[in-house]
């Protein structure tokens, strides 16, 4: 750099430099808000004033995947060892309602009062390792990151930032972080690349066990499966229940069936968009 250039050149220069490379995200007032969401580009948590979720209750028909994941996230509020989780499986049975849930009911307990939610999006799993930095600093708070929808494509290589942090690593994962990410897919990879990967390497196995290795790394899986109709009528009936909407047994089962028909399956989430459109009819409230 010249030595020659006047002082508000150089001024103007530091400036655009500081631009270019912001500081370091700092942590805000974790007290302000229960639920966050991580941005980079730049770095910060945003707080989110209304969680989009539903009560615990009106989940219906994972009662074995609610119970485990309600006593993995309350032995990690109290300070105790626990699991990352992945909930995997077929798409609308209430993955990421759940996650949502269990914090909600957690944080409402006794030893929860510090359980804080980060939610991250998949595009921004590279910058999970500064996220970690902030919140170690974060005393007397515990934080359930959540990634919905996690899966990974070919050529992406995204998911090595993710292994990094889960389970490797000379720092590790901060003792009052835990990771619960929701996918479609079990081994959060098409199958298709995998397959590819074992055809042409030159050692299939170990060609795939990189990627396949990922989920190693979560101690808990989750399996979410397609309901029965009987089981979509449940959560039908629950959310009738807990709404308060009046309507009688054989019409609201002609009409629930009807609504699935049109939609050409069932799951947990045909069901609550058939609550939302009968409440609406009925002029009844859900949120």
């Amino acid at each position: 750099m010249r030595d020659d250039l006047p002082e508000d050149a150089l001024t103007r220069i530091a400036e655009a430099l500081e631009r270019l490379a912001p500081p370091p995200a700092r942590l805000p007032d974790l007290s302000s808000a229960q639920a966050w969401v991580w941005h980079s580009r730049p770095d910060g948590l945003e707080p989110v004033a209304r969680v989009n979720r539903v009560g615990l209750p009106l989940l219906v028909g994972i009662d074995r995947s609610r119970d485990t994941l309600l006593e993995n996230t309350r032995r990690f509020a109290a300070g105790l060892p626990a699991n990352n989780a992945l909930l995997w499986g077929a798409r609308g049975m209430g993955k990421s309602s759940l996650v949502k849930a269990v914090h909600a009911e957690v944080a409402g307990e006794a030893g929860g009062a510090g359980l804080v939610l980060v939610e991250i999006q998949r595009e921004d799993i590279p910058s999970i390792g500064r996220l970690l930095t902030l919140l170690r600093e974060a005393e007397g708070y515990r934080f359930l990151l959540f990634c919905d929808d996690l899966s990974f494509d070919k050529d992406d290589s995204h998911y090595k930032s993710l292994k990094a942090v889960l389970d490797g690593g000379v720092a590790g994962r901060p003792e009052n972080v835990l990771f619960y990410a929701t996918s479609n897919r079990r081994h959060l990879m098409p199958r298709d690349m995998i397959e590819n990967e074992r055809s042409t390497a030159i050692s299939p196995s170990e060609a795939t066990e990189e990627k396949v290795s990922l989920s190693d790394r979560f101690g808990l899986w989750l399996g979410f499966h397609p309901c029965s109709q009987d089981e979509y009528l449940a959560m039908i009936h629950g959310y009738c229940d807990a709404f308060g909407i009046a309507i009688a047994e054989e019409e609201l089962r002609a009409q629930a069936i009807e609504w699935r028909q049109t939609r050409g399956s069932v799951s947990g989430r045909v069901a609550w968009q058939f609550i939302q459109d009968l409440a609406g009819r009925h002029g009844v409230k859900t949120g």
